[in-house]
């Protein structure tokens, strides 16, 4: 865990000035870093990214990249490969390859 964030965890309970003193960081670094980083907010996926998990799922998680992309066209949304991809391995889910690579 990163310092920050353990600091962020914990200052309900122990003062941050204190934390930051016995982790090796200045007060002031924490508090920019609290500016910047909204707290523990994951990122909300995209309307695309719950389609794809959708479908993917609903067909025992045996969909080609190829066949992915084209259900997701037909209902409307337009996506790469590459985006694809990293979306789904993101999720956890892996697609499948039938094509034999050179």
């Amino acid at each position: 865990m990163k310092r920050f964030a353990f600091i962020a965890l914990h200052a309900d309970r122990w003062p941050v000035r204190q934390q930051c003193q016995l982790m090796g960081v200045s007060p002031s670094g924490y508090y920019a870093w609290r500016k910047r980083v909204p707290a523990c907010v994951a990122p909300a996926l995209a309307a695309w990214q719950l389609a794809a998990q959708c479908v993917f799922t609903g067909h025992a998680d045996r969909y080609g990249q190829r066949r992915l992309r084209t259900q997701l066209r037909r209902e409307g949304h337009t996506v790469s490969q590459q985006r694809l991809r990293g979306g789904l391995s993101a999720s956890g889910l892996m697609l499948l390859c039938t094509r034999v690579s050179t």
